[in-house]
């Protein structure tokens, strides 16, 4: 068993992990984009996003991706994202999508990159996400109507408490200057 980016051969193994893993949430009502992703979108995602597997003699178990600030899809709050999370439905219950999530929280996000923080977002009418997410230590943010079938919740997790006093700071600062800079040109 190993954790690892995905590649581009992993695309068509990828999209049914993501499919399969979805459909149960699709016959909640609940239509996440990873539910009916194509294999071009899934090209473009994994370009722009660091996309992790946990598989077993090449069989995809579980995966989890990151999209970033400065990437084609940015999360809402200026930091990195956490989204498709999905375990293949003949290994839920094993957990192999704790595993690969323990993985990419302590080794990539916290060791490698050091971030300070990071988000997720999910749907409120879901039955358990929000609590797991909860219970892995998220705490709810924010909300938006992004779609017509759910409300997306937002969670943030501190994972460097010092790192993040620095960076809500630069949050205040950069928009202070956006401020100023703005005044400046009008005047």
């Amino acid at each position: 068993m190993s954790f690892r980016l995905i590649t581009h051969k992993d695309i068509p193994a990828y999209q049914a992990l993501l499919h399969s893993a979805y459909q149960a949430t699709t016959q909640l009502g609940i239509h996440f984009a990873a539910a009916t992703v194509t294999q071009s979108q899934i090209a473009d995602h994994i370009d722009a996003n660091a996309v992790y597997l946990f598989e077993k003699e090449g069989d995809l178990l579980s995966t989890l991706s990151i999209r970033f600030p400065w990437g084609n899809n940015p999360g809402p709050y200026g930091l990195p994202h956490l989204g498709w999370f999905a375990t293949a439905p003949q290994y839920k219950g094993k957990g192999y999508g704790n595993a690969l999530w323990d993985f990419v929280e302590q080794q990539i996000l916290i060791n490698q990159l050091k971030l300070p923080a990071v988000t997720l977002g999910t749907a409120a009418n879901h039955p358990w996400l929000a609590q797991t997410y909860i219970n892995r230590g998220y705490k709810k943010i924010g909300q938006a109507n992004l779609t017509p079938d759910h409300t997306t919740l937002y969670f943030e997790k501190i994972l460097n408490h010092k790192n993040y006093t620095e960076w809500e700071k630069g949050v205040i600062n950069n928009e202070k200057n956006k401020q100023v800079t703005v005044r400046s040109f009008i005047n």
